[in-house]
């Protein structure tokens, strides 16, 4: 049933193409009972394999500004990592409380960038590429602050890393959504590799739950032109804010 389960979202998963890790953590804990902790961590260790297709194809098409992303990437990956340690200190419900939060606040970034881009532009300070010393600095305080949004809420923060690169770095748009494909890389493996050594990953039903998704996600992505890019936009945005919801509804 979980598989399956995680096969029907997949495909909704890849329709839409965005909402994966929240509305999978909240599949686990509502609809299996999957303790919030162990959701977490298998939410947070599939993306390290559903994303890394996508930012190999965002390499290929030059979305993907190297330097950028393995940088933040090196301190996502050290935020992740401390922030699945932070995870297990929090109780059951208040995690279940703030990954819904987190959730709500990705999809209110991700409607303001989707259908109000002027109110993002406005704080786009950025316009040239930040080098030296302050390169370095910022791009590894950025990594550390996502990877613990990503690590101790089981989310990949996309939103939140796009907007970082969009107004710290100066990266166009299309470079910032193929560069944070390349951060959650990382992020994803070193934040599950923390709740692994926690022991909050369930080997067993992570794979049933990876294979669902990337199975179901190949075939959803399939029927994406189908549905015109209006209606596509509300699906991305409506996706976080109903795992958002139903998470907190549950608690």
């Amino acid at each position: 049933m979980l598989f399956i389960a995680m096969l029907l979202l997949g495909m909704t998963i890849g329709f839409v193409g965005a909402g994966g890790a929240g509305v999978t953590i909240t599949l686990l804990t509502v609809g299996f009972g999957v303790q919030i902790h162990a959701a977490l961590g298998i939410a947070l260790s599939t993306m390290m394999f559903t994303t890394f297709s996508g930012a190999v194809s965002h390499l290929r098409e030059g979305n993907v500004n190297l330097k950028t992303g393995c940088t933040v990437g090196i301190g996502g990956a050290i935020g992740a990592f401390i922030g699945a340690n932070i995870s297990n200190y929090m109780p059951s419900a208040d995690l279940k409380t703030a990954t819904a939060v987190m959730m709500l606040l990705s999809a209110l970034l991700l409607y303001l960038r989707l259908f109000h881009a002027q109110y993002i532009n406005i704080f786009h300070l950025r316009t040239t590429f930040l080098t030296g010393w302050h390169f370095w600095l910022l791009a590894i305080i950025t990594g550390i602050f996502n990877g613990v949004l990503s690590g101790a809420f089981g989310i990949g923060a996309a939103a939140f890393i796009q907007l970082s690169l969009l107004l710290i770095f100066g990266l166009s748009l299309y470079q910032s959504v193929g560069t944070t494909m390349l951060v959650i890389i990382p992020i994803s493996a070193f934040g599950g590799l923390g709740y692994l050594i926690a022991g909050h990953l369930d080997l067993y039903l992570f794979i049933q739950t990876l294979l669902g998704l990337m199975i179901g996600s190949f075939i959803g992505a399939k029927f994406t032109r189908l549905v015109p890019p209006s209606l596509l936009k509300v699906f991305m945005v409506l996706m976080p804010v109903l795992g958002g919801l139903i998470l907190i509804l549950c608690n």
